[in-house]
């Protein structure tokens, strides 16, 4: 699910759940308005919702976009830094990934792992194409080898239950979670009815978490924050969290985290 765009009524009252807090933001689905979109040199009938950027002294190690293209519009230049790494996850729409040399149709659940360099373009097809884009500076490590590009679809990815939750807490990974290749991972998460994340997870990672479906409750350091379809949580480091589906059908959401570097020392 993405943001319908749009704006409220003149008659709506100035209220709603978007807060930023020194470790956490809540951006919900109702604030991603047609007046926050951004316009992106070398894409074609494209904007963005960007929802989270690197900012110092909060969370620093990615950009997340929602991005919307028109049919038939996309980008022979899609990525600006050849440093970056990007992940596309399609929700709405077809298009076409040309990804060194190779066509790749894109249709709701694709995924793409496109890592530093690598010659990619995006062209939406009849429909308007919406998809997230995740975008990270590669952080090599000397005698490991960047990842090779991927594409793939939600359905043929692995679906693991996390221990001990009688599978109402799951995680749909993409990427072996070994491989120290890569210095990042985005999952889906999915949550039953009732399942829970039952103690408050602290750690390095920094995290956004986009909301595909269902509602839940999430304990953000010292708040509990309703959420729901088409909301974005944006965690720094170390901020406390857990979470329990509310129901009544299950509560997925698209989570970034950093992984498997060292911190860096300034």
């Amino acid at each position: 699910m993405t943001t319908p765009g749009g704006l409220p009524p003149q008659s709506a009252l100035h209220t709603g759940r978007a807060v930023f807090t020194e470790a956490y933001a809540v951006i919900p689905r109702g604030v991603m308005t047609d007046i926050v979109t951004s316009n992106l040199p070398g894409w074609a009938g494209a904007r963005a919702w960007i929802l989270a950027r690197p900012l110092s002294g909060f969370a620093e190690s990615f950009a997340h976009y929602l991005m919307e293209v028109a049919p038939g519009g996309g980008s022979d230049a899609p990525e600006p830094d050849p440093a970056a790494q990007g992940i596309l996850y399609v929700t709405n729409g077809e298009g076409l990934l040309r990804l060194e040399g190779t066509e790749h149709a894109l249709g709701p659940g694709s995924y793409a792992y496109l890592p530093p360099e690598c010659g990619w373009t995006l062209e939406a097809g009849a429909s308007p194409l919406r998809f997230h884009w995740l975008r990270k500076r590669y952080e090599a490590v000397p005698g490991i080898a960047a990842p090779e590009p991927f594409v793939t679809r939600e359905t043929d990815a692995t679906t693991i239950a996390m221990p001990d939750t009688e599978g109402r807490w799951a995680t749909t990974r993409f990427v072996d979670p070994l491989d120290l290749a890569h210095d990042m991972h985005v999952n889906i998460v999915t949550f039953q009815p009732g399942g829970s994340i039952p103690f408050e997870e602290t750690h390095v990672m920094e995290h956004g978490l986009f909301v595909l479906e269902g509602k839940g409750v999430y304990r953000l350091n010292r708040d509990w924050v309703e959420v729901e379809a088409g909301d974005y949580m944006w965690l720094r480091a170390f901020c406390p969290q857990a979470c329990y589906a509310a129901g009544p059908g299950p509560f997925r959401y698209l989570l970034y985290k950093d992984v498997n570097r060292h911190p860096v020392l300034r």
